[in-house]
């Protein structure tokens, strides 16, 4: 890296995190809990019951840089409302710290929190990149991909038999099935499939504020290097075009002229490691979940028309996605709540989805909870997620497969939670398989 491009990288590190973690570093040591959501490491391993106290805390609780709610109205009506847009989006909806990075040291690598991501886009730009993929994510697409993958988790789970009678169903399982069905659903080579994983982890890191110098860097390293292999793939592809989404952007990019190169590369990386990070997670905390309470897990196996509503019990009770955040684009009431023009408000999914006022006794793990789709785990309006479908089914069928071949799957030792705070799921769950239950 030359002392030019490290120079940038340290203002952008400094507006973007650095002035954020060093205000809510004291933000915590005085007691303040949105700040403890964000820093303190055993708050962020269980931050449900301080979702509760945030609720108790009022509607809307400034931390003196943003604010927060856990309130399930206010969030839904938050990410529905059309005066309220994506941070980081147009500049008239951008924090004034990100404007100055963007002309003090220029754009970073490609990543799904900055501009022309979908996460970070408005209307129009949104809706033109949308309109590109939705075909991809329909209901019918999804359906037909339902047998593919269950041969997927079939051919993992044997491999994990294979192993022994322990695996980390986490390495061997829950990373390998989405990212499989991912790669060959947009033409990416499946082979590369760990690649994509570890590159996806960089993407997840930099979703998160306020993270130090050193995850800033390694989080971009990851995003640098998938952005360089995306375009020495479009290469590829354009000489062997295919059926296929990254072929349909790259031809939309090369002849049609609707996307830049900027563009091309953006929507294919977050198609890319969006279409396996919630995935890993759900079928993570699902087992963990699950095997923490066997008794809804017997009703499953008594009741397996019931996995699908279990599946949106996972989703609420334990969200892969924990925050998100919109910017008001004018003074506004919403909700009852008055909010200045360039306001922050951070959504607490994970609080919003154990919310009394929606969900009775919030904190129980009910798979047949009437009420358990009501959850925020995909968000709400515009930006809602356009991969739910796809991660729903892939987390029912795997889910189904992983209990179905190995009933009495078991922790054997403790799982290790990942380390981003937006996205929760686990690095590792070390599993027993048992003896009965291990091929000879």
């Amino acid at each position: 890296m030359s002392v030019i491009t490290g120079a940038r990288q340290t203002v952008r590190w400094g507006l973007r995190h650095a002035l954020i973690r060093r205000t809510l570093e004291r933000r915590m040591r005085e007691g303040d809990v949105s700040a403890r959501l964000m820093f303190d490491a055993d708050v962020v391993a269980d931050p449900f019951p301080f979702y509760d106290v945030l609720r108790e805390q009022g509607r809307l609780v400034d931390n003196s840089i943003v604010l927060n709610t856990a309130h399930h109205d206010l969030a839904t009506a938050v990410l529905r409302s059309p005066d309220f847009g994506v941070v980081g989006g147009p500049s008239g909806r951008a924090p004034v710290a990100l404007r100055i990075a963007e002309r003090l040291a220029g754009p970073g690598p490609v990543g799904p929190v900055e501009p022309p991501s979908m996460l970070a886009v408005d209307p129009p730009d949104h809706t033109r990149y949308r309109k590109l993929v939705t075909r991809a994510f329909s209901a019918r697409a999804v359906a037909a991909l339902r047998s593919r993958t269950e041969e997927v988790a079939v051919e993992l789970l044997d491999q994990m038999a294979a192993k022994g009678r322990t695996a980390d169903l986490v390495d061997d399982y829950a990373s390998l099935l989405p990212a499989t069905v991912i790669a060959e659903m947009l033409g990416a080579p499946v082979e590369m499939r760990r690649q994509f994983l570890e590159w996806g982890a960089g993407g997840a890191m930099s979703l998160d504020a306020g993270l130090s110098y050193r995850d800033f860097r390694l989080s971009e390293r990851h995003l640098d290097a998938l952005q360089n292999w995306m375009l020495s793939h479009f290469e590829h592809i354009r000489r062997n075009p295919g059926d296929n989404i990254f072929s349909a952007l790259v031809h939309a990019h090369s002849e049609e002229g609707r996307l830049t190169e900027t563009e091309l590369t953006s929507i294919a990386g977050l198609l890319l490691a969006a279409g396996f990070e919630t995935t890993v997670n759900l079928i993570g905390n699902g087992a963990a979940a699950l095997t923490a309470h066997p008794d809804q897990l017997a009703l499953l196996r008594a009741e397996p028309e019931r996995w699908s509503n279990a599946v949106e019990e996972i989703l609420r009770y334990d969200s892969p996605v924990q925050r998100t955040a919109r910017i008001s684009g004018r003074d506004v009431e919403v909700a009852g709540e008055q909010v200045q023009a360039g306001r922050i408000i951070v959504m607490m999914v994970g609080g919003a989805n154990r919310d009394p006022a929606v969900f009775t006794d919030p904190h129980r793990f009910d798979v047949t909870r009437e009420n358990a789709d009501a959850h925020l785990a995909f968000s709400s309006g515009i930006h809602y997620c356009l991969g739910a479908a796809l991660a729903k089914m892939e987390g029912e069928v795997g889910l189904r497969a992983l209990f179905d071949r190995f009933p009495d799957l078991a922790l054997d030792g403790p799982p290790r939670r990942r380390p981003t705070r937006v996205l929760r799921g686990f690095d590792a769950m070390p599993v027993r398989l048992t003896a009965a239950t291990v091929d000879a």
